[in-house]
C-alpha cells in the first residue's frame, strides 16, 4: 500500500516557474528585494524541480505568492437535497392515527343528520353542504348524512390531514 504523496514534492512545470518569476518581479518593483537578491531568486525559480524549491523563495515575502502555493479554498458544505415527507397513498396504513373517533363521528351523523359528525371530524365544507341540503330540502336531504354516518361506522374515515379515524 502506498503512502499519500506530499504536495511539496510535486514537480513543477514551466508555467509554475514563469508565474514565480513574474511575482518575484512584483516584489522587486515594490522594493522588497534588492537587484542581486531578485536575480538569484529568479535564477533559482527557473532551476526549481518541485513546489518545495519554489516555496522557499517566497517564505520571507508577503502576498502575492504563486497561485499553486496558496492554500486551497475551503470546501463549501455539501447540501443534501430536500426530501419531502412521504405522501399518503390510498391503500396504505398511515403512520399516525387521528385523535377523532369513527364511532363518535358515525353516531353524530345518524342521530343529528345535518352534518354534525363531519363538523366533528374537521370536514367543515362537507358539513355545511349537508346542513344546507338538509335545511333546503325540508328534511329529505337528511338521507345523505344518514348514509354518510353508516359509512363512517362501517369503513371508518379520515380527518382533514389524511389520518385514519381511530376505533
Amino acid at each position: 500500500m502506498s503512502s499519500p504523496l506530499d504536495p511539496e514534492s510535486l514537480r513543477v512545470g514551466t508555467a509554475e516557474r514563469e508565474e514565480a518569476g513574474r511575482i518575484l518581479g512584483e516584489h522587486f518593483a515594490q522594493g522588497r528585494l534588492s537587484t542581486e537578491e531578485y536575480e538569484s531568486r529568479v535564477s533559482a525559480s527557473f532551476e526549481a524541480k518541485n513546489r518545495a524549491d519554489l516555496r522557499a523563495l517566497f517564505d520571507d515575502l508577503p502576498a502575492p505568492v504563486p497561485s499553486f502555493l496558496r492554500p486551497p479554498p475551503p470546501q463549501a458544505p455539501v447540501r443534501q437535497p430536500y426530501a419531502a415527507p412521504p405522501a399518503y397513498r390510498p391503500g396504505t396504513q398511515p403512520a399516525v392515527v387521528s385523535d377523532k373517533s369513527k364511532i363518535v363521528a358515525g353516531v353524530l351523523q345518524i342521530v343529528l343528520p345535518f352534518g354534525v359528525g363531519r363538523f366533528y371530524t374537521g370536514h367543515t365544507g362537507m358539513a355545511i353542504a349537508q346542513l344546507l341540503v338538509t335545511l333546503f330540502t325540508f328534511g329529505i336531504g337528511a338521507i345523505w348524512p344518514l348514509v354518510d354516518g353508516i359509512l363512517l361506522l362501517v369503513n371508518g374515515g379520515r380527518d382533514p390531514h389524511g389520518r385514519q379515524l381511530h376505533d
